[in-house]
């Protein structure tokens, strides 16, 4: 799922009013290497210890990822966990389940089988009904473009199905450049802005997720995982910054001019190799109460 300043210049093509906007199944593979280096694998183990007492279908382990793009999440995940899987991949957009069941992982860890089926749906319908006897909900990048009622959704559905949940990737609203300009500051700020427009929860949503799994008896774990971008990730920086600073000028339009010569700048510096970017991100687990006697 694309934040909203990647519209600019990460939009495939224009679409209807009744369909969900697409995005470039070339951004989402740009960014997968970054992802997968950022995300904590201090949360595996407690998964993992979780996941051992679960009780598992003659398919195994059934883990449905919720807005899953193009599927990096179960390219990362499943070759790391044991056993026997099936991926229901959840997307509103057919174009991006098409590229995440074409590309989707076959084996596990120790080799066993991995499947996976595709489903078009839409976050604000999800309900424990539709993940029963799933074992694990994932996303990816996705908490930060919700809404608060969203993530309320999210959050019951899963504690209604007793399954945990793994949510990598938040923003946390902060970045760091090197070297560091008079303008940083000010960008992130408007940035963090357009990220809460129409409600969306943009570097709130973590904090609000966390609560709402604490409310609903989840034991709740959170752990950093920032993007660390240098020379050899030019072109995702490239890119991000165009995206970064052009939801920064459509939120404050009067930073335009100075922002065009900020742009320049970095990406001159990006060019040189001599930029170095961090940006910051959580990932959180959620360990909702099993229902029916589970483990």
């Amino acid at each position: 799922m694309s934040r909203p300043g990647e519209r600019a210049t990460l939009r495939l093509r224009e679409t209807g009013a009744d369909e969900p906007p697409r995005y470039a199944p070339e951004w989402l593979r740009l960014r997968e290497p970054a992802d997968a280096t950022a995300r904590s694998r201090g949360l595996l183990d407690p998964l993992r210890a979780r996941l051992v007492r679960t009780p598992r279908r003659a398919d195994g382990l059934v883990v449905h990822d919720i807005g899953c793009g193009t599927g990096s999440m179960g390219r990362w995940l499943a070759p790391r966990l044991v056993g026997a899987q099936h991926w229901v991949l959840h997307d509103r957009d057919p174009y991006l389940l098409h590229f995440a069941a074409a590309a989707s992982p076959r084996s596990a860890a120790d080799g066993s089988r991995v499947t996976a089926e595709t489903r078009r749906g839409d976050i604000a319908r999800l309900t424990a009904d539709a993940l029963a006897g799933a074992s694990l909900v994932t996303a990816s990048a996705l908490l930060d473009v919700l809404t608060r009622e969203e993530i309320g959704t999210l959050v019951a559905a899963c504690a209604g199905a007793g399954c945990p949940a793994l949510l990598t990737l938040s923003v946390a609203g902060r970045v760091e450049l090197t070297e560091p300009h008079p303008m940083d500051a000010e960008i992130t700020e408007a940035f963090n802005a357009h990220q809460r427009r129409g409600g969306l929860l943009g570097p709130d949503a973590v904090t609000a997720a966390a609560e709402a799994f604490a409310e609903h008896g989840a034991t709740v774990r959170l752990e950093p995982s920032p993007w660390r971008l240098g020379p050899g990730q030019a072109a995702l920086t490239e890119q991000w910054l165009r995206g970064w600073v052009g939801a920064a000028v459509e939120e404050r339009p009067d930073l335009a001019e100075r922002a065009d010569a900020y742009l320049a700048e970095r990406l001159a510096a990006c060019a040189a190799g001599e930029l170095r970017v961090v940006v910051h991100h959580h990932d959180l687990l959620a360990l909702c109460a099993p229902v029916d006697g589970g483990a």
